[in-house]
C-alpha cells in the first residue's frame, strides 16, 4: 500500500518493526501516562523567562565525529542532565542520537536548538527574556531513570534559574519520550512547558501539556534548516501554545512543510526497504553503539 505521504509518520509501529527486523526478541514499551498534569500560564509574555531544554549533546572533540553527517555516534552520549550557560554561544550536537540521517545533515544548530530564535523574540521584546543557562536533558530508554532522577535535576536547574516557562526540542524517538515525562514533572512542579517536535504519535501516546508539531524529519524540532523565517515562526508558535492552551493534550501544527524529498517519510528506519546484508550490517552497528555508550556510562 502506498503511504500518503501528507500523514504525520506513525513512528511506534515503524520503529517495533524495525527491532523485530534487526533480531530483538522483544519491542520496546513506550511510557504511557494516564494523568497528564498541566499548569496555566497566567504570566504575560513579554515578561516571561523562557529556558530551552533539549537533547543534544555538547561539542566534545574527545568523543569522535560530531559534525554535519556524522554517523550515529555512541561515544557522544551523555547521561546526566545539564545546565550550561547561553553565551557564550553553545556549540551542541545531536549525533549521539537516532535522528532522520537519510533526510537531516543537522548542518544547521537552528533547526533543532532554538536559542538564536528565542533571542530574537526576546530583543522584540514579544517574550520578557531567555534564561541564561540553557538545560540538556538525556535521551534514557530507562524511563525509571527519566522520572526519578534526570527530571528532579532538570527541575531543580530551572527553579534555580527562576524560568517562567520551558520550550522543549526533542530529536530522536526515545528523545520524544525522555521530553514527554520531564514535562510532565515540571508541569506537576508548576512550571508550563511546550514541547516541539516531530514525533506526533510517540508525544500523544506518551500524552503531553502542549505540543507544537512539526512535521519535519526528525533533528528539525526547531523549525527547517537554514531557513530563519521557518524558524522564528515556530518560536512563535511554540511560547503562543504556552497562553493558547487551556487543557492537557493540546497539539498544534505548524504549517511547515520538508523542502527536500517529498517521500522523506518512507526511509525512516524501514525495514522493507533493507537488504538482507543490511540488515545485518544495521544489526551489529547498533549492537557496537550499545557496547560504546555502555562504556562511556560506566566512565571506562
Amino acid at each position: 500500500m502506498d503511504m500518503d505521504y501528507n500523514a504525520p509518520l506513525d513512528y511506534l509501529p515503524r520503529i517495533k518493526s524495525y527491532y523485530i527486523g534487526l533480531g530483538y526478541q522483544y519491542p520496546y514499551e513506550w511510557a504511557k501516562l494516564n494523568d497528564v498534569p498541566f499548569t496555566h500560564f497566567d504570566k504575560p509574555l513579554n515578561d516571561a523567562k523562557i529556558g530551552i531544554v533539549t537533547t543534544a549533546a555538547i561539542f566534545d572533540p574527545a568523543n569522535g565525529e560530531q559534525g554535519p553527517s556524522a554517523p550515529y555516534n555512541g561515544k557522544a552520549k551523555f547521561f546526566s542532565s545539564y545546565a550550561e550557560p547561553i553565551f557564550p554561544y553553545p556549540d551542541v550536537r545531536i549525533s549521539h542520537i537516532a535522528i532522520d540521517r537519510a533526510h537531516t545533515e543537522a548542518d544547521d544548530m537552528a533547526s533543532f536548538f532554538p536559542l538564536d530564535a528565542l533571542l530574537r523574540l526576546a530583543s522584540k521584546g514579544y517574550i520578557g527574556s531567555v534564561s541564561s543557562n540553557f538545560y540538556g536533558l538525556p535521551t534514557n530508554r530507562s524511563q525509571r531513570v527519566t522520572v526519578e532522577i534526570d527530571s528532579p535535576k532538570l527541575l531543580s536547574f530551572c527553579r534555580g534559574d527562576e524560568v517562567d516557562a520551558v520550550v522543549m526540542v526533542p530529536n530522536c524517538p526515545v528523545c520524544h519520550q525522555s521530553m514527554a515525562l520531564a514535562s510532565s514533572h515540571l508541569e506537576a512542579a508548576g512550571i508550563p512547558t511546550v514541547i516541539m517536535g516531530c514525533a506526533k504519535d510517540i508525544l500523544e501516546y506518551v500524552g503531553v501539556p502542549r505540543f507544537l508539531f512539526n512535521d519535519l524529519p526528525l533533528g528539525n524540532g526547531a523549525g527547517l534548516p537554514h531557513n530563519q523565517s521557518s524558524q522564528d515562526l515556530a518560536a512563535k508558535m511554540a511560547v503562543d501554545l504556552l497562553i493558547e492552551a487551556n487543557a492537557p493534550r493540546t497539539t498544534q501544527q505548524s504549517p511547515l512543510e520538508w523542502s527536500g524529498a517529498a517521500n522523506w517519510k518512507k526511509d525512516y528506519s524501514n525495514i522493507s526497504l533493507l537488504s538482507n546484508e543490511e540488515i545485518s550490517n544495521r544489526r551489529a552497528e547498533f549492537d557496537m553503539v550499545k557496547k560504546e555508550a555502555a562504556k562511556v556510562k560506566k566512565g571506562i
